[in-house]
């Protein structure tokens, strides 16, 4: 299968947002896992990324017959344009040049990379592939956020990316993340979108021995996940369980309540891979968001590594992974399912049964639809 597939798509050019590797976050997750993938398969990859503070990589050297990167333009004269932010801070005309000089299909991962869509003409066959319905997630994080100052970013960067988004028309192919968004995309711009599940890490380890506490992690310069990090610190507030708030960055309203509570901690997931073992020893993982965009690559990465999900609608809604989760919308419903979930042993048998529901997300197969959708 690799020597055929390799002669169906000998190459391709993939630009990419940010610098995927490491792979410890969303977006980039989903790109490190599909490149490395697609090496695998025998594709030759030539990446095109953006470094702003993420640095150059070895492993990407390993992956990719050549790797470019690019500075992102300054803050003053993209936030002014009237394309959004995050595209315009990526338009680059040496990459423009060299994507024209392929021969080659091409990958755009996410809207921010596709300045040159619109008014280039490409000869080979161009796909994007769509994280989020984007506009939906600014708009998100608008509502999400206290700041005013970045509250009225997000609102303007919602408001142009809503207006951005017929970019997409000329585009070959949309590859959506999720049911619910290959829907949205089929709505707007006819039959050119497939779905391809998210790539990720889907590898099964040992979990460690279960520890008598309850886990929240994520980025604390998301608004939405202060939010959600406030609403799992309320949940605990004045029971017995222990909480362990996990997050490489700190938030002041975050760390104030952690301190209030001498059953919390906060860990700065100071030490490499602190977060897998938290996850593998939590009993109990508590994932919530209050924007429901694309599929939450951590609720992937904790039902492969960890025990029981306490999830709300938002966070598991059309990603087919509900039957592997507990639904709690309510402060109330979350308290029952943890005086529940506390003293219940995380069985053989649904450990199992998440093997079986998450094949979907090879990335190996996904890697092979992607080089036949280059190549029909």
């Amino acid at each position: 299968m690799k020597s055929t597939l390799s002669t169906i798509c000998n190459g391709i050019q993939i630009v990419s947002f940010d610098v995927p590797d490491p792979p410890n976050y969303g977006g980039v997750i989903d790109v490190y896992y599909k490149l490395k993938a697609l090496s695998h398969l025998g594709v030759t990859i030539y990446l095109h990324t953006f470094e702003y503070g993420r640095g150059t990589s070895l492993e990407l050297d390993n992956l990719c017959e050549k790797v470019y990167y690019y500075p992102r333009n300054s803050f003053v004269n993209s936030f002014f344009s009237r394309s959004p932010f995050i595209v315009k801070s990526r338009d680059q005309q040496l990459l423009q040049q060299r994507l024209q000089n392929t021969n080659l299909p091409i990958l755009f991962e996410g809207i921010h990379t596709v300045s040159g869509l619109k008014n280039q003409c490409f000869k080979v066959k161009t796909l994007v592939r769509m994280h989020n319905i984007e506009h939906a997630y600014y708009w998100g994080l608008a509502k999400s956020e206290q700041n005013w100052l970045k509250k009225l970013f997000f609102g303007f960067e919602a408001f142009k990316l809503k207006h951005y988004e017929s970019v997409l028309t000329h585009a070959d192919v949309i590859l959506s993340i999720s049911s619910n968004e290959q829907a949205y995309f089929d709505k707007h711009f006819g039959k050119k979108s497939v779905y391809v599940p998210v790539f990720t890490q889907t590898e099964f380890s040992p979990l460690l021995p279960a520890e008598p506490f309850v886990l929240w992690h994520g980025d604390l310069r998301v608004s939405d996940n202060v939010k959600s990090a406030l609403w799992a610190l309320e949940i605990v507030k004045n029971t017995p369980f222990s909480l362990v708030i996990a997050s490489n960055t700190k938030h002041p309203k975050v760390v104030a309540a952690c301190k209030k509570n001498s059953k919390v901690r906060f860990d700065a997931l100071e030490q490499s891979n602190s977060l897998e073992a938290l996850i593998a020893k939590a009993q109990v993982n508590f994932l919530f968001t209050f924007q429901a965009t694309g599929i939450k690559l951590k609720l992937l990465n904790t039902l492969i590594k960890g025990r029981f999900v306490i999830a709300n609608q938002k966070m598991i809604a059309h990603t087919g992974l509900e039957s592997l989760c507990v639904e709690a919308n309510t402060i109330a419903q979350v308290k029952y399912q943890l005086s529940l979930l506390m003293s219940t042993p995380f069985s053989k048998e649904k450990r199992q049964q998440r093997k079986q529901l998450l094949q979907d997300f090879n990335a190996v197969d996904n890697a092979k639809k992607i080089i036949r959708l280059c190549s029909d």
